[in-house]
């Protein structure tokens, strides 16, 4: 192995370990967030609203991230300025409206927004040496550790609350406890600085086209085959309000079984991360990775009927299949751009996809949410529906990709 894969490979474990203690803050509190609001008294269309609104801004905002790191070449700096947002999650301690816990939960997911173009693209730099596919499932995998434990560090502080159901104090007490991987986030997010001041010298780039400013039609269509299976994907916070409101889970389970959608996701990430650079390599094609996406829509259109319903079974199964997706929308969809975006363009590249996911998330949460009020059966329609759609958008994709059009 020659220096330059071994930098590589070293920055991608720093990177995945700055996203183990990152997903423990913000994933620690991502699966509670839905029971919590309830707490604080909100119902289930504000629920839904909030997450969708939340997860919107954070993903919209990436455009402007994206182009504005691809400008500056600041990709450190908006890094840096992104994990220092984190610092939002502890404080939800502080709150005791509903409110206010939904002016930090919307900081986080800013913070989230101004870091992710700039952290894919450098991590993209580091995965073209080892393989897109492996170089991200590798760093995801460290991820899902940390989106392993934070929700188990509410799991276990409940347990040992002893029996009931969990009050303001009890969750307020869980936010605190983020404060120590918080630290340990910006500590690692150094050393990964020193270590690699200047990641664009990682890069060789195969197919010549680092000059090329423009985003093929190819890019295009996959973004919007990413808005269509996203828009029908079900949102965590109100799969967790439903399994409260309807008395299906404990307010320790909740988190647990969120922790377990995490080790799904880990697992799935390095097994669909191998099997897309197996398609690169076989075609010879860097777009034929994108073949794998068709586990995305095929295990979404199960999800609906499964997470909503009131056996504990059905909904074992919904988790499962939901951290494959998952697992899926980390590895390969971040892989994706990173080979169908030249490097000029790439923060804009990641921009652009993460604002149609984004705006994808809100419409679907909110929509999920109304609907939830209205009827379960219904939200459960809907989203078979959409996937049904986002199926036929995948085989115009795969056809674009095997036929070598840009």
């Amino acid at each position: 192995m020659d220096n330059r894969k071994k930098t590589a490979f070293k920055l991608i474990l720093l990177f995945g370990l700055v996203s183990l203690f990152g997903d423990m803050v913000y994933e620690g509190a991502r699966s509670v967030n839905g029971p919590y609001l309830k707490t604080l008294g909100a119902n289930a269309a504000i629920v839904g609203l909030i997450a969708g609104l939340a997860e919107f801004l954070g993903y919209a905002a990436r455009l402007f991230s994206g182009y504005l790191a691809d400008k500056t070449k600041s990709y450190w700096l908006f890094t840096f300025l992104g994990y220092g947002l984190l610092v939002s999650v502890p404080l939800l301690s502080l709150s005791g409206v509903w409110q206010a816990a939904v002016v930090f939960i919307v900081l986080e997911r800013l913070g989230k927004a101004v870091r992710s173009p700039a952290k894919d693209t450098i991590l993209s730099q580091a995965a073209k040496q080892v393989g897109t596919g492996l170089g991200f499932a590798i760093a995801e995998v460290l991820d899902q550790v940390g989106a392993i434990c934070g929700p188990l560090i509410f799991t276990f502080l409940f347990i040992m609350l002893g029996k009931g159901e969990r009050g303001l104090v009890d969750y307020q007490h869980g936010y605190s406890l983020l404060w120590a991987p918080l630290a340990m986030v910006m500590f690692c997010l150094y050393f990964a600085y020193r270590t690699v001041p200047r990641p664009e010298t990682l890069e060789k780039d195969v197919s010549g086209e680092s000059g090329n400013g423009k985003l093929s039609k190819v890019f295009w269509v996959y973004t919007v085959f990413t808005f269509v299976t996203t828009l029908g994907f079900a949102n965590f916070a109100l799969i967790g309000f439903h399994l409260k409101a309807r008395n299906v889970l404990t307010d320790a389970q909740i988190p647990l079984f969120y922790a377990m959608a995490m080790g799904v996701d880990a697992v799935a990430a390095i097994i669909i991360g191998k099997t897309y650079d197996f398609f690169k390599v076989k075609r010879g094609n860097d777009k034929a990775g994108l073949i794998t996406l068709a586990v995305i829509p095929v295990f979404s259109l199960l999800i609906p009927g499964l997470v909503f319903s009131t056996k504990v079974s059905l909904v074992l199964a919904g988790v499962i299949a939901w951290g494959i997706v998952m697992g899926s929308h980390e590895t390969v969809m971040k892989s994706a751009i990173a080979d169908l975006t030249p490097l000029p363009k790439r923060g804009t590249g990641y921009g652009v996809f993460n604002a149609a996911y984004g705006l994808a998330v809100f419409i679907g949460a909110s929509f999920t949410g109304l609907l939830y009020e209205y009827s379960i059966p219904a939200v459960i329609i809907a989203g078979v529906a959409i996937e049904a759609v986002s199926v036929f958008i995948f085989l115009f994709l795969r056809k674009e990709v095997l036929t070598g059009r840009s």
